[in-house]
């Protein structure tokens, strides 16, 4: 009598039902799912995706060609090149004007690694994880996949643009909570928190006893006053429960290459690094070495790209505001303007047909969790000419 796993064997189903259901039941992207329609298209303007236009700067990509020459090549530092390091704590303490050490912290293999390890250090089967939404969707998926429950916290839209009830927050945080996932300036809303804001969260987290994973990614993407945006490191002790992800993606063009780190107390350095061994084994020594240059020599290239990335805002918003169809607030940080078009109600079909009649990418809402799903994503980090006709392209479509 044969058994049950060999009468199994060989069909596409039942390798399905053999995996893990965390696994199985990860949600495929309804962002992937909208650029597999429209890639390739002749002259379609891309706004989809979570980057700019412009290709990595020669003196970053000369740092990697030079480490590369040099025969860098071998296995490397787990919690990244010393180089590395004493360079984030350099750029570190320039932004926030005040000391930073090397000890604190750690290269990954992407922003999204340093989520990945960050998720696998607080949260376990059957606990539960605190997102505010819209939001992008990878780190609710990436906890999911570890068994773990996002429990979404929609943001509000209103008359004072996008708001988050921090009552919500509060009773979102049940006895199986363990962290509190933020984003600020958030993707895909452009709302950021402020000081007062943030220490709400903060002592809300010390109440319960929660971690704070704090995504900063665009913390340097800011329109207010100052260089950067605020952030939880202008709050805290030492000693809370906060760990930073971030990555080297949108600062400086960077997107390809992968890196990223977590900035972390360094009494937990030792399990940063065992998660990075188990994962990645470490970062490529050459693109360590790119990374170097851009914290050392890329003020001015971020700057060029901020500049651009506002004027890309401000070119997108008038024209979606003169429709007297699309309602949206204008980003303090980030390059995403996050608009509802008045009688649409499914904006993954929007999103497809816009392809079609606009020749423009938009990411759908309902791929950005509650909350977002009556919404459009556009990325406005691209160069004014082709801003201008993605949104006369879009005005006229949606008019």
């Amino acid at each position: 009598m044969q058994d049950r796993a060999e009468t199994d064997r060989g069909t596409p189903q039942s390798l399905l039902e053999h995996l893990r259901p965390e696994a199985g039941a990860a949600p495929e992207s309804g962002i992937v799912e909208v650029m597999k329609y429209g890639r390739g298209r002749d002259g379609l303007i891309p706004l989809w995706a979570g980057e700019g236009d412009l290709a990595t700067p020669s003196f970053i990509v000369e740092a990697a060609t030079r480490s590369l020459a040099a025969g860098e090549t071998f296995y490397t530092h787990q919690r990244g090149i010393p180089e590395l390091r004493e360079a984030l704590a350099r750029y570190h303490t320039k932004v926030f004007g005040r000391d930073f050490a090397a000890e604190e912290f750690f290269v990954t293999g992407s922003g999204m690694q340093s989520i990945q390890i960050a998720l696998a250090m607080t949260l376990g089967a059957g606990q539960e994880i605190v997102v505010p939404t819209p939001t992008w969707p990878n780190a609710a998926a990436a906890a999911g996949v570890l068994g773990a429950e996002p429990v979404e916290v929609p943001m509000t839209f209103g008359n004072a643009g996008w708001t988050l009830d921090l009552d919500r927050v509060a009773d979102a945080m049940g006895a199986r909570a363990r962290a509190l996932f933020l984003v600020s300036p958030s993707n895909p809303t452009g709302w950021t928190a402020t000081l007062d804001e943030l220490r709400i969260v903060l002592s809300l987290a010390r109440r319960h006893g929660l971690w704070i994973i704090a995504d900063e990614t665009y913390g340097r993407f800011w329109y207010g006053a100052g260089e950067r945006a605020p952030s939880f490191l202008d709050v805290m002790e030492a000693e809370d429960r906060v760990l930073f992800v971030n990555t080297f993606s949108k600062n400086w063009a960077m997107t390809g290459w992968r890196i990223g780190w977590i900035r972390a107390h360094p009494a937990l350095g030792q399990v940063i690094e065992n998660l990075v061994q188990y994962s990645t084994s470490g970062v490529a020594t050459f693109m360590q070495r790119a990374a170097v240059a851009a914290l050392d020599r890329g003020e001015g290239f971020l700057a060029h790209q901020i500049a651009r990335a506002r004027l890309g805002r401000d070119i997108l918003s008038r024209a979606l505001a003169a429709t007297g169809r699309c309602r949206f607030a204008l980003p303090q940080g980030a390059f995403y303007l996050l608009f509802r078009v008045d009688g649409e109600t499914d904006t993954r079909k929007l999103a497809l047909r816009l392809i079609d009649e606009a020749g423009v990418g938009l990411a759908p809402g309902t791929a950005l969790g509650r909350g977002g799903s009556d919404f459009l994503r556009a990325c406005f980090a691209r160069k004014s000419e082709e801003m201008e006709i993605a949104a006369q392209r879009l005005a006229e479509a949606l008019r």
